[in-house]
């Protein structure tokens, strides 16, 4: 009816209708869409002024090939965390504009987060690390996901909110000020989509409670779709322990394994958590935490 008019704009008769697949307030709109769009517009940075590349970088050579190889992985994990809200920013109609203008700032942010992943990667080393088929199998059920609410938790729900805790633990065990810093301006913008998506999903459950269910299945079958893969990247695992251990000292190692346990029950407890408040009965939101993708996102 308006196509892509403003809205409260008058619409001449006559013009020729617009096809958006998510067209009615009951698909795309929620209340606190406003409020999270001035928040995201206003929390934008600038990478190359926000973080401070010019640091000393003194760690030993071992720490740094292993946050080469957790950049590596997060590059490839950001970009398809780009190319699922840039696809259903497409479809959404123009009226519902900040919903249109969030998924916009979403797919922005993912673009700055591989920007700052990739140049922080490039300051001691040449080459990047390695990209498993079992962890791009597991990214392309997320891109290749058609349904809006069933991306929204796949992707912000699971995903990204995983990825916060993973995002803190690097911001923690950081080897350098630089890494730091662009590991806690990341997982603010993070924690901003999982605000979204926890929005998004959180009404459309209040207006059709049977939605649940069809959001249990999408968890399962996507754990269908990838119980022959391998999961997390062996790489990014040991790489994980050796940047919170700090050097290859077997006691070192021991904690830094020890914390890295800590991380993925850090993980399964937030993604409980976000699933209760979504509706799920405590059982089912742990039976769901527990089908999450071993790749995090």
């Amino acid at each position: 009816r308006w196509g892509l008019a403003a809205r409260g704009a008058l619409v001449e008769a006559g013009g020729a209708p617009f096809s958006f697949r998510l067209a009615t307030a009951d698909e795309a709109w929620f209340a606190s869409a406003p409020e999270l769009y001035r928040a995201a517009a206003a929390a934008q940075w600038d990478p190359g002024s926000a973080i401070p590349w010019d640091v000393a970088l003194e760690h030993p050579d071992e720490v740094e090939d292993a946050l080469v190889t957790v950049l590596t992985y997060l590059i490839e994990n950001e970009t398809a965390a780009l190319l699922v809200p840039a696809r259903f920013a497409t479809q959404v109609h123009p009226q519902f504009r900040e919903v249109l203008q969030l998924l916009a700032l979403q797919a922005a942010d993912e673009a700055r987060h591989i920007e700052v992943f990739a140049r922080r990667a490039a300051l001691r080393r040449t080459e990047l690390g390695l990209s498993t088929t079992g962890g791009q199998a597991s990214l392309r059920t997320l891109v290749e996901e058609p349904d809006f609410d069933r991306a929204a938790l796949l992707l912000g729900v699971l995903g990204e909110g995983t990825f916060v805790h993973l995002l803190t633990f690097l911001r923690e065990h950081a080897p350098d000020r630089c890494t730091a810093e662009l590991m806690r301006l990341v997982a603010a913008d993070e924690a901003r989509h999982v605000a979204f998506a926890m929005g998004h999903l959180a009404e459309r459950v209040r207006h059709e409670p049977t939605l649940l269910a069809r959001l249990a299945s999408a968890v399962r079958e996507r754990h269908d779709v990838l119980r022959g893969t391998a999961g997390l990247n062996e790489e990014v695992f040991d790489a994980l322990v050796l940047l919170a251990a700090g050097s290859f000292e077997p006691a070192a190692i021991a904690r830094g394994h020890a914390a890295v346990v800590d991380l993925v029950a850090q993980m399964d407890a937030g993604r409980r958590m976000r699933l209760r408040k979504l509706g799920f009965s405590a059982d089912d939101a742990a039976g769901l935490s527990g089908l999450h993708t071993r790749n995090f996102m």
